[in-house]
């Protein structure tokens, strides 16, 4: 598993910058920590084949929380910023995919 920015991220062929097999556009840089078992994976396909239990997804109460990790410079986004920040890093301008809003239910509570 590689070591992304100091923080280990786990899945399926994940590179430099948190892209994996699922996901590898030039866009495709975060990583999601889950509440499950802490622990930061590229996307949903990845823990679901990787991880051995069950995923579960942030609490609405929860949006505080640091889950987002930005795969271009190891900054740790909020629940609350990473919604709120318009698919671009507000540390390093890095742009994020804005396809991955389409699956926001998956990892956070709506």
């Amino acid at each position: 598993m590689p070591i992304i920015h100091g923080t280990k991220v786990h899945g399926v062929e994940v590179d430099a910058e948190t892209r994996c097999s699922h996901y590898h556009t030039e866009r495709d840089v975060i990583a999601i920590r889950y509440p499950c078992c802490d622990e930061f994976y590229p996307c949903f396909q990845c823990h679901d084949e990787v991880a051995d239990h069950p995923r579960e997804t942030w609490p609405e109460n929860q949006r505080d929380s640091e889950a987002v990790l930005c795969g271009a410079c190891g900054s740790e986004l909020t629940i609350a910023e990473y919604l709120a920040c318009e698919s671009q890093c507000p540390d390093c301008d890095t742009e994020f995919n804005p396809g991955c809003a389409n699956h926001s239910h998956l990892y956070f509570e709506d």
